[in-house]
């Protein structure tokens, strides 16, 4: 698991920088190299990252249990 949550770590840093891109200078890093927002890959980057969003909720409850130790 500690690699499935390394992977989900760094693919939710990615999505994170790419909307900071989008925030700041209206620039989609994912759009540009996958060939639009619309294309396939740009749609398949977009839920692998959602997906991982969803996967490190798990991370809270690891935090939760750390403040109580």
């Amino acid at each position: 698991m500690k690699t499935l949550d390394t992977v989900a770590l760094v693919l939710l840093i990615v999505g994170g920088l790419n909307w900071l891109l989008v925030g700041l200078f209206k620039f989609d890093l994912v759009a540009a190299i996958f060939g639009g927002a619309d294309s396939g890959l740009s749609r398949l980057v977009y839920v692998i990252v959602g997906l991982c969003a969803l996967y490190s909720i798990k991370f809270l409850a690891g935090i939760n249990n750390r403040e109580r130790a």
